[in-house]
């Protein structure tokens, strides 16, 4: 039987179909996951990825 930790409270959790929220223990912890990546709390490392599109778009139309 396999096993991994919950990413966020680091409780055992059974890796298999009767596991609805894995890796996560429960909703309440994949919920907390998804409010840090919405946060921005977790970030993938690199340069940002919209750079350039926070331009004005009602300036490049009158080009």
């Amino acid at each position: 039987m396999t096993t991994v930790s919950c990413p966020t409270c680091q409780a055992r959790v059974i890796w298999n179909e009767q596991s609805p929220w894995r890796p996560f223990c429960s909703e309440r912890c994949k919920l907390i996951d998804l409010g840090e990546w919405a946060s921005e709390g977790h970030r993938i490392p690199g340069p940002p990825a919209l750079d350039g599109l926070e331009e004005n778009p009602e300036s490049e139309s009158n080009h």
